[in-house]
């Protein structure tokens, strides 16, 4: 018995916008990200499979049991499955304690553990008009997790943090996976919020799901250049500008890392930088190969603007074409 199966979900709404004909099936402990561009369907699916959304067509099963929609049950929801909205609420003044109180199912310690999980021990005495915005997130999911879900939905749970909070919650949603054993589906717009952290990515483009795989097939062959634009810059390169064999109407597929300015490695393409932005730990260089622009990342920074370069493209043993 599969642990999340869903199957030909389809929804159109009110403007027109369809879910079409999504399937895929989840397994136990797996730990699995939607990705997809804003508008794209993917928190809706997200619902759908939390029963906090209907469906017209289709179903989902959860370890074997049917997930119904907000028009079938008074309540809507699943037991055992937990839905963290990135628009959540907590009541205000009141202690955290109180409100972690509320539906809580686990005897204490187990619930300490939980907070400590969640970094959140030391906020239960405060009131929760006294936490900040990060700090009320981990509140949040600390209430969920009391409730003892099976199935742990996030929905673009690192939207609005700064920094230093996203970096705890990442740290908190790892730990969720690793030492409470809970299966997790992740809604995220960020590549590196999905690629580091998720076993399996779904794809979706206008509703429907485009792609499936491990994060480094998703990454390293993506199946068009939407897909390839969900994971950070890459370059399209014709058979005409690198002289090499390319199918008809397709393009070697590369990725920025394996592009070097300068580098002694072939193909070696003569081009001219056109542009250069400082990024952190690296620069990212826009140049020009005989009229094809393409942007590269680069630790070198001693180039400028309007300099002739070479750039080698490392082509992998079994090269990727879009």
């Amino acid at each position: 018995m599969d642990f999340l199966k869903v199957s030909a979900i389809h929804r159109k709404d009110e403007l027109g916008f369809e879910i079409k004909n999504i399937n895929f099936t989840i397994e136990q402990f797996s730990k699995t990200a939607i990705a997809g561009a804003t508008g794209s369907g993917k928190s809706t699916l997200l619902k759908i499979i939390g029963g906090l959304a209907h469906a017209d067509s289709g179903t989902v099963l959860f370890r074997g049991e049917k997930v119904t929609s907000p028009f079938e049950t008074l309540i809507p929801g699943h037991k055992g499955i937990a839905y963290l909205s990135q628009y959540f609420e907590l009541r205000n003044n009141y202690r955290v304690e109180e409100i972690l109180s509320y539906g809580n199912t686990l005897d204490e310690d187990e619930a300490q553990n939980i907070y400590k999980i969640c970094r959140i021990n030391h906020l239960l005495k405060r009131r929760t008009n006294q936490i900040s915005g990060g700090e009320r997130q981990r509140i949040a999911l600390a209430r969920l997790l009391v409730t003892s879900p099976k199935l742990l939905l996030l929905d673009e749970p690192f939207s609005n943090l700064d920094f230093t909070h996203k970096t705890i919650l990442k740290t908190v949603i790892d730990d969720i996976s690793e030492k409470l054993q809970l299966t997790c589906m992740l809604v995220s717009h960020d590549p590196q919020d999905v690629l580091s952290w998720a076993e399996h990515i779904l794809i979706i483009q206008n509703g429907a799901v485009i792609q499936q795989g491990s994060p480094k097939e998703i990454y390293k062959k993506p199946v068009n250049e939407y897909a390839a634009g969900l994971f950070g810059k890459y370059i399209l390169l014709p058979g005409s500008v690198i002289n090499y064999a390319v199918p008809d109407g397709k393009n070697l597929f590369v990725r920025s890392s394996q592009c070097t300015v300068n580098g002694t490695q072939k193909p070696m393409l003569k081009g001219v930088v056109k542009k250069i932005s400082f990024a952190g730990d690296y620069y990212e260089v826009d140049i020009i190969i005989n009229q094809h622009p393409i942007t590269i990342k680069t630790g070198t920074s001693n180039l400028k603007v309007d300099q002739p370069v070479t750039v080698s493209i490392q082509i992998p043993e079994e090269p990727w074409f879009i």
